[in-house]
C-alpha cells in the first residue's frame, strides 16, 4: 500500500498539461499587451507623419487655405485604429503679429482593451508650428 502511494507521487504524467493551462491565460494577456502597445505606437506615427506632411504643405504652397491644410492631414493619417480622430485645429491668432505663421494640432484617443477587462483611452495630442513663405 504504502509502495503504491509512493509510486503515484512520484508519478510526474500530465504535469506538463497543468502547467500549460496555468501558463496560458498569463502568456495570452502579455502577447495582446505588446499588439495593444504597437497599436499605441502605430497611431503616433502616423498621427507625426499627417502632422509633417500637412506642415510641408502650408510651407511650400504660396497661400494654404485652412480647409485646405486640414484635407492634406486627414489623407495623409495612417495607423489610426478604432479610436476617434478629432477634426485638425489651425491657430491663426498671433497677439500682435503678422500672419508669418499656423499652429497646427491635432488630437487623437485610442481606446485599449486587455482581452479581460477594458483599459484606460489615451488621448494623443500633437501641434506643429508652421511658418509660412511670404
Amino acid at each position: 500500500m504504502m509502495f503504491r502511494l509512493l509510486k503515484q507521487l512520484r508519478d510526474e504524467r500530465g504535469a506538463a498539461i497543468i502547467e500549460f493551462a496555468i501558463s496560458i491565460p498569463v502568456m495570452t494577456l502579455f502577447m495582446w499587451g505588446i499588439f495593444q502597445f504597437a497599436m499605441i505606437l502605430e497611431a503616433q506615427a502616423g498621427m507625426q507623419h499627417a502632422l509633417g506632411e500637412a506642415a510641408r504643405y502650408a510651407t511650400i504652397y504660396p497661400t494654404p487655405t485652412d480647409t485646405q491644410i486640414q484635407a492634406k492631414i486627414t489623407s495623409a493619417k495612417f495607423g489610426l485604429g478604432n479610436g476617434t480622430w478629432s477634426t485638425p485645429q489651425i491657430d491663426n491668432t498671433h497677439a500682435g503679429s503678422p500672419d508669418y505663421y499656423k499652429v497646427i494640432t491635432v488630437q487623437y484617443s485610442q481606446p485599449t482593451n486587455f482581452i479581460f477587462f477594458a483599459g484606460p483611452t489615451i488621448t494623443f495630442t500633437k501641434s506643429k508650428t508652421v511658418y509660412l513663405s511670404v
